[in-house]
C-alpha cells in the first residue's frame, strides 16, 4: 500500500474527503518527525513508539574499492511496534520455508 492507498482507504473509513484524509496523515506524519526531532518519543498504545536513537561508530568494507570505510557515529529514527500491532500481525501471517527461503504467508 502506498501514501496514496493509504489516503483513500483513511478517507472511506473516516467518512471525509480524500484532500481531508491527506491534510490529516501529513499533519500526523509533520507532528512525529518534529516530535523525534526534539528526542522525544511518540507512544501510541497498543500500535507502537516512534523514538530517535544513537546509533555508534562503524567499521565498514567499500565492496568496489575493498577499503575500510569509518562511518560515523549518528542519530536514527526508529519505530518499535507495540503488542497489539504484532499480536494482528502473528495471527493473520506466518513465516515459512520456501525453496530455501523464508518468505511470509498468510495463516
Amino acid at each position: 500500500m502506498n501514501k496514496g492507498e493509504l489516503i483513500a482507504k483513511l478517507a472511506e473509513r473516516a467518512g471525509m474527503t480524500k484532500k481531508d484524509a491527506r491534510k490529516a496523515l501529513d499533519t500526523l506524519i509533520d507532528i512525529i518527525i518534529e516530535t523525534v526531532s526534539k528526542n522525544e518519543e511518540v507512544l501510541l498504545t497498543g500500535f507502537g513508539k516512534f523514538e530517535a536513537r544513537a546509533r555508534k561508530e562503524s567499521q565498514r568494507i567499500n565492496p568496489q574499492t575493498q577499503q575500510r570505510i569509518k562511518v560515523p557515529s549518528k542519530v536514527v529514527p526508529v519505530f518499535r511496534p507495540g503488542r497489539n500491532f504484532k499480536e494482528a500481525v502473528q495471527k493473520k501471517l506466518k513465516a515459512v520455508t520456501e525453496r530455501g527461503q523464508l518468505k511470509v504467508k498468510r495463516a
